[in-house]
Order: structure tokens, then sequence, then C-alpha cells
């Protein structure tokens, strides 16, 4: 995990700033038509990511198609693949892990359910896009 200067190497060995792999996620969402997307900057309080990128998808077949997405986005610009990729479109909640950027794509319910706003509510807002 790394703080402020939070940087990665791409693909072309040039340094990827965490912000910038963020931003490129919500981008890949944001394509998709995910609705309610939220950028937040947990440093540098949290040690489990710099950043979460929060959406909704309206279905589990929208949710596949999110996901999928930002797979192939990330993939093709920055030669990365998540660490770890947990739940699945039928769950209603699908997170990908890029280390210090986490993706979370829910359905409606299940982000009221797991409030993670709420959760992280000291976490500052960089982007929400409704």
């Amino acid at each position: 995990m790394c703080y402020n200067a939070c940087s990665l190497k791409n693909r072309g060995g040039s340094t990827l700033e965490a912000i910038d792999l963020a931003r490129a996620i919500v981008d890949a969402v944001e394509d998709k038509k995910a609705e309610d997307i939220v950028l937040l900057d947990l440093r540098p309080d949290a040690i489990i990511a710099d950043f979460f990128v929060i959406c909704n998808g309206l279905s589990d077949r929208q949710l596949r198609a999110l996901t999928d997405n930002v797979r192939e986005v990330i993939k093709e610009k920055y030669g990365k693949l998540p660490f770890s990729v947990e739940g699945t479109p039928e769950s209603g909640w699908m997170l990908m892990d890029y280390g210090d950027v986490v993706l979370h794509a829910f359905v409606e319910a299940k982000r009221r359910y797991y409030d993670l706003e709420g959760l992280w509510r000291s976490a500052h807002i960089l982007l929400r896009i409704q």
C-alpha cells in the first residue's frame, strides 16, 4: 500500500498514479451507464486502499457488463488485472481489487444495505456522478 505520492508502473514503463487508475475505472463504469458513481479518497487513514470507486448497476447483467468493461479497459490501457474479484453479478455486489483502488459495483438495494459511504463517511468525496 502506498500513500500520498502513490504510483505504480504501467505497461509502457512510466509511472501510473493511483488517482489516474481510479479515474480510468470511473470512466470505464460510466461508459457502461453505471449510476450514482462515487470516487472516495480514503487516504491517509485507511490501510485497505487509497481509493474506492462505488457505483450502481440496474441488474445482474449490467453488473457483469460494468466489471467486464473495467477489466478490459484497465488491462488494455495499463496492462493490469485485478488482484482479486469477489462476489457475483447474481449476488448484487461485485468487488474488483486493484491494490490501491477498489471498485464496488452494486445493485441499488445491496448498496443501501452495505452503506459504504456511511461506513467511510470520514473519506473525502472526490467525485460524484449521478
